[in-house]
């Protein structure tokens, strides 16, 4: 059948809005119609070449919509169900899934090529070549086929443009902080970068107890927007943050710092753990390039009991993860409409990209047209 997606061809260069043919799902795959894709910046580094992928790609990764139609050993969604893409399978029955670790699901493996897990493509240029999908997703689409296990049925009531949020950058940050810090009651935590998910680092940290919630970024539009996520304080620089740190923690240094900058970078990454005290811990989030690069000091990951928790998928189990997530959002406990600064059509794609480098977004949603 017939879609249409953006796709990066080439390091460095823009999306490109095309038509594409989508192969049909196979005994163990869905095809869903997706309604609302999130801007995520882990697919700009696929752009940049900091996640070296196979190119061409169908963008995006952060996904909501419903299934059209399930192969024929599909158990866990049904044709008509709404849900949300899981960029990470969960397939229920690796070494990890079965350990409660489904964030690093072995299935997990070879993504990098943009392939189904039978190792063929499902999106195909107008000339019949192979395309491969984000994470064998590719959200960018306004339509697409994965297997099941990237997939988690959502409550009806919840509009597709906040559930797709949900699926990475909402679980990503909120776990960040509940399960990567964790943060505890009382806490002073440090938050660096508040984009998508950044802002649920936030919420995480909050509904966690945190006494003090401290944002660092250096756009002043998401600074002026940190205290609505439950921020006690932000800054536009670690520097200007410091004296309230010490005034905070006699000096002692935050219990939880959360790296979830744009790009990271070990002199990024050397900053916030300093700005850790005493058996605290650096969470990091932020990907970067696979340069090998650490400004840390070994004397105060030591002596100081110091530790640094690298979190994927916010260290969620997202099957059981998501909903509940949703729930809280049900309850007014979580914020999802205030993540949406705004709204593109698939056509607006580089201007999307644009505002998300330029600091003016917290998240943007493409909002496929059916």
């Amino acid at each position: 059948m017939r879609a249409r997606g953006a796709v990066i061809h080439e390091v460095g260069k823009e999306w490109q809005v095309q038509d594409l043919e989508l192969g049909e799902p196979n005994d163990t795959e869905v095809r869903v119609k997706v309604m609302a894709s999130g801007l995520c910046h882990s697919d700009d580094h696929f752009v940049t070449g900091d996640i070296p992928v196979t190119l061409p790609m169908v963008g995006g990764h952060e996904g909501a919509g419903i299934v059209e139609a399930v192969g024929s050993k599909v158990t866990r969604v049904k044709p008509g169900d709404h849900v949300a893409t899981l960029f990470i399978p969960a397939c229920g029955h690796c070494r990890y899934c079965a350990t409660g670790r489904s964030y690093i699901c072995d299935n997990g493996a070879g993504m990098e090529h943009g392939k189904s897990l039978d190792g063929t493509y499902r999106f195909f240029d107008t000339d019949g070549n192979g395309i491969g999908g984000v994470t064998r997703l590719g959200t960018f689409s306004n339509y697409l086929v994965c297997n099941e296990n990237q997939t988690v049925k959502l409550p009806e009531d919840i509009p597709f443009e906040l559930a797709c949020l949900a699926s990475c950058g909402v679980a990503t940050g909120f776990g960040a902080a509940v399960n990567g810090g964790p943060v505890r009651p009382g806490d002073v935590v440090l938050v660096a970068g508040l984009g998508g998910v950044g802002a649920n680092a936030v919420q995480g940290a909050k509904i966690a107890g945190a006494a003090h919630i401290i944002v660092v970024d250096p756009s002043e539009y998401k600074v002026g927007r940190a205290a609505d996520f439950g921020a006690t304080a932000a800054f536009k620089s670690l520097d200007e943050a410091r004296p309230l740190i010490a005034h905070l923690t006699n000096g002692q240094g935050v219990d939880v710092g959360i790296v979830t900058v744009g790009r990271v970078d070990g002199d990024i990454i050397g900053s916030v753990f300093e700005a850790v005290g005493k058996a605290g811990r650096l969470v990091l989030v932020s990907v970067g390039s696979y340069e090998k690069s650490l400004t840390i000091s070994p004397q105060d990951l030591t002596n100081f009991a110091k530790s640094i928790q690298g979190v994927m998928y916010g260290n969620c189990n997202p099957v059981v993860d998501i909903p509940r997530l949703l729930g809280l959002y049900r309850d007014g406990r979580l914020k999802l409409e205030e993540l949406v600064t705004r709204r593109y059509k698939l056509d607006e794609i580089n201007q999307a990209v644009a505002d998300m480098h330029a600091g003016k977004n917290i998240r943007g949603v493409v909002v496929h047209e059916h």
